[in-house]
């Protein structure tokens, strides 16, 4: 691909980053410090976009402070916690850079990376991921549970998601302005950037074991991430349904012509209770499973027909409208 010439430095690229936070109060300070080491170097001007997710920690208050000391801070505040998919989305809304970088405030991202990510961009790429290779101290669940995700996703989507893909990544500002567009509630960022293709590339990356804090991702939130992730892209689900409910009914067809057989050709007596019962409870099963798949189908359309904003803005420091 041919690599981006830099025009004059007066006239130099400008770069966003985004950094969506909620309750990082401790890391903010010693993230910015990586940051500023990182990007000083760099021959770029830089805006560094915090986007509060509605913190109840002081991180808000944080973010004044270094706006205070370095105008290239900017910052939107939420009225509550919306969520990583809703923040991202803002930051990238607000972002007014020729490539928008968005990582994660809790210095897992490592912001030495940046550089490279840039260099690929300039190289031709328009969307550069990365990879986590290894976690420090991960969890071992986590890791399983994060494996078996991809392969079920991959396995049943049109559109492929690269395995252990992380939400540090930079975007052309072609790329950032068609993702805008899109306006669907249950976002999953890395299946829609997936989705629109462009020239891409990946960095891997070892991630840091966090600095300070806690990870705001529960068990019940990576649960619903991992289901809009599925239920976004793939009409699998639906379909196993269809296919289930044909081998139940072909089975119990086979079931039932048995048991005329059996009663007038035969002397073998057909059990009941026991058949019964648990022809019942499994028929049940697949009743309720079904149920609940389509129930979450119908869940996604009624969101997007209330047309509810992803999110509500409470307070912005230094920054224009949405682009």
């Amino acid at each position: 691909m041919a690599k981006k010439n830099l025009p004059p430095r007066k006239q130099r690229p400008a770069i966003s980053i985004i950094i969506p936070v909620f309750n990082e109060v401790e890391n903010i300070f010693l993230l910015f410090d990586h940051l500023k080491a990182v990007v000083h170097k760099l021959p770029y001007a830089f805006e560094i976009l915090f986007v509060d997710d509605g913190s109840t920690d002081g991180t808000l208050r944080s973010i004044k402070e270094l706006q205070e000391r370095d105008r290239r801070i900017k910052a939107i505040s939420f009225s509550r916690n919306f969520g990583h998919q809703a923040a991202l989305t803002a930051g990238l809304q607000y972002a007014t850079g020729d490539a928008v970088i968005t990582m994660d405030g809790d210095l897992q991202h490592p912001p030495s990376l940046i550089p490279t990510l840039i260099e690929k961009w300039r190289e031709g790429f328009q969307i550069v991921y990365t990879t986590r290779e290894s976690t420090v101290d991960e969890p071992f669940l986590k890791k399983i549970t994060s494996r078996l995700f991809y392969r079920i996703i991959n396995a049943f989507s049109d559109t492929h998601v690269q395995p252990f893909a992380a939400d540090f990544r930079l975007l052309d500002r072609s790329v950032v302005n068609s993702l805008n567009t899109l306006e669907e509630r249950d976002r999953f960022l890395r299946g829609l950037i997936s989705w629109m293709g462009y020239s891409t590339t990946g960095v891997p990356f070892t991630a840091d074991a966090r600095v300070a804090g806690t990870s705001k991702y529960s068990t019940g939130k990576m649960m619903k991430f991992a289901l809009d992730g599925i239920l976004s892209f793939s009409a699998a689900p639906l379909h196993l349904v269809t296919y289930l409910g044909l081998i139940v009914s072909f089975l119990s067809f086979l079931y039932g012509f048995y048991s005329i057989y059996a009663y007038f050709f035969t002397s073998l007596t057909i059990p009941g209770w026991t058949s019964i019962l648990v022809a019942v409870l499994f028929l049940g099963g697949v009743q309720l499973i079904s149920i609940g798949f389509v129930g979450e189908y119908l869940i996604r359309i009624y969101q997007e027909v209330k047309g509810r904003p992803l999110y509500i803005v409470r307070e912005t420091l230094n920054v224009d409208s949405p682009r």
